[in-house]
């Protein structure tokens, strides 16, 4: 009898793969389910429709992003380290989440319409607690490196991993991450 939970991960993955690379809009359920080696009964089964495929395979990935930087900030020996921590987590997690062109959250912002005020949508929801995390720690990290307007260097920060996370898209600059890091100690450095 097929174990539940590996069918629901092999769902999960393949429709990681298959959003992430081709495009979410154009990716079919019909397609995710040949790819995970099921149904569409069965796919549906587990998740019900494409947008609650697509919530749980961002729900995964922003637990596994933070896992991630956790790591990476339990590792920093100071406070300056603990905020160029958010460029060792790129690092890390993109060694470990296979092949995506860039930031599941971002590509799923940029192809969905964003939602009226007052209403709900499930996926956005996911969208706001990945920006809310980056935001609230790299505020946080600012103010314990000794920033002297934390909201500013914040901002700045967030710039540098939108920057990342975008060149990873485009494909320049080669090391984007390595470059961000340098930026960002330039920064630290200018405080």
């Amino acid at each position: 009898m097929p174990d539940p939970q590996r069918t629901r991960d092999r769902v999960l993955d393949a429709a990681e793969n298959l959003f992430f690379q081709e495009g979410i809009s154009i990716t079919g359920v019909d397609r995710v389910a040949a790819g995970a080696g099921v149904s569409i009964v069965t796919l549906y089964k587990h998740f019900g429709s494409k947008d609650n495929l697509l919530r749980e395979v961002l729900d995964r990935r922003l637990t596994e992003w933070t896992e991630h930087w956790d790591a990476a900030v339990t590792a920093a020996d100071s406070p300056q380290s603990r905020l160029l921590s958010i460029f060792d987590a790129i690092d890390t997690f993109r060694a470990s989440a296979g092949a995506t062109q860039w930031c599941c959250f971002l590509a799923t912002a940029s192809e969905r319409p964003a939602p009226k005020p007052d209403s709900e949508d499930p996926v956005f929801e996911l969208i706001h607690q990945d920006t809310e995390l980056v935001t609230r720690r790299l505020r946080q990290f600012t103010v314990e490196a000794g920033c002297p307007d934390p909201d500013a260097g914040a901002s700045m920060f967030l710039l540098l991993y939108n920057g990342v996370l975008s060149s990873l898209l485009r494909g320049a600059p080669v090391n984007p991450v390595s470059q961000a890091r340098t930026t960002a100690q330039q920064l630290i450095a200018a405080w």
